[in-house]
């Protein structure tokens, strides 16, 4: 091992709306040394989720925040480049929580191994990490689809949203997909073999749910919140439920928007809302990952990715996520396999 600088992206002020580059700052310091216990991982690839930003608000959270001068938070997929562990041996593909950083030395407890039998490598924090694990509990525990029913799913091309739709239809559903571009909404369609999408940004997600479902929206996979889950909302079947995973479409807002005010609706159909966190259903996992990559291998999901190149990147490459520009599951490239 060469180098002997480890480089670390940390919040260096809370966004306000947008983040931006003054949000973040690079900091350096040694590359750390293993301990009895340890191991020494070196980052392949880092993950860019929605909910870090959540934790760049202040006020109460499902976790922790995050304070000024702290670490951005984050997975990655990395290789052990020392070990001082019996379970884990140099070379070795891990994933493990370390933030937006190169290095670390972390006790052999809390890194897992990532198996290159069932995926690339990259898949260790995408289709089959806690995206693909979001999407699989997400819909068949706390959604429980039945044949027939059909499927919305808004931010349908992102990394959980492509999954929930392809499961959803593994399981009999009638897909719609919601999407902000025309070539995203081709994609649900051609490659991924949803039967429907709706462009939020050039089309009336409401009338297009109408035209596409008559009979009303059964099962109901929110990723933003915002106008689109209005537009659901108005267009539930009875008994309709309905999973929060996640609310993209406010998590930049200075304060929250007002709504929804339609939870009459709610009563009238004998629906149902549930929020969910991916860690309720932890204990399960391992299943889930083998499932999801035999359904790769099988060609019934396809998973897409949006790799950037280099560590530098990531503060942009965040901000992108909130704007859409990403197209599939976004990762930063810090160094290679």
């Amino acid at each position: 091992m060469s180098e002997t600088v480890n480089r670390a992206w940390t919040m260096a002020s809370r966004p306000e709306g947008e983040p931006a580059a003054e949000n973040f700052a690079l900091v350096e310091s040694p590359v750390p040394v293993a301990i009895h216990g340890e191991v020494l991982i070196r980052t392949l690839y880092l993950s860019l989720d929605p909910y870090m930003r959540g934790r760049m608000r202040g006020g109460p959270s499902y976790a922790a925040t995050l304070e000024p001068g702290d670490m951005m938070i984050g997975e990655v997929v990395a290789r052990i480049e020392q070990s001082e562990s019996t379970l884990y041996k140099v070379g070795d593909i891990v994933r493990s929580s370390i933030g937006w950083q190169e290095w670390a030395a972390v006790p052999a407890h809390d890194v897992r191994p990532v198996n290159p039998d069932l995926g690339p490598i990259s898949t260790g924090v995408g289709v089959l990490g806690m995206p693909g694990m979001t999407a699989y509990f997400g819909l068949l525990e706390v959604l429980k689809p039945r044949a027939g029913d059909t499927l919305v799913v808004s931010a349908a091309s992102g990394a959980v949203g492509a999954v929930v739709g392809q499961i959803g239809k593994i399981n009999g559903c009638f897909v719609i997909g919601v999407a902000g571009s025309d070539e995203k909404c081709a994609y649900l369609i051609d490659e991924l073999g949803f039967d429907g999408s709706i462009n939020y940004k050039t089309q009336d997600v409401s009338a297009e749910l109408v035209r596409l479902s008559p009979s009303g929206v059964n099962v109901y996979f929110d990723n933003v919140g915002g106008p689109i889950t209005d537009a659901v909302m108005e267009n539930l079947a009875f008994k309709g439920r309905i999973a929060i995973c996640g609310q993209i479409s406010q998590y930049n807002a200075a304060t929250p928007q007002m709504g929804p005010r339609n939870f009459s609706v709610m009563t009238r159909m004998r629906a149902r809302i549930e929020g969910f966190l991916v860690y309720d259903f932890e204990l399960q996992h391992e299943i889930a990952r083998v499932r999801i990559s035999n359904w790769i291998k099988d060609g019934r999901i396809k998973y897409k990715e949006d790799i950037v190149d280099g560590f530098d990147n990531a503060p942009s490459a965040f901000a992108g996520l909130f704007r859409g520009d990403n197209f599939g599951k976004l990762l930063v490239k810090v160094s290679d396999e």
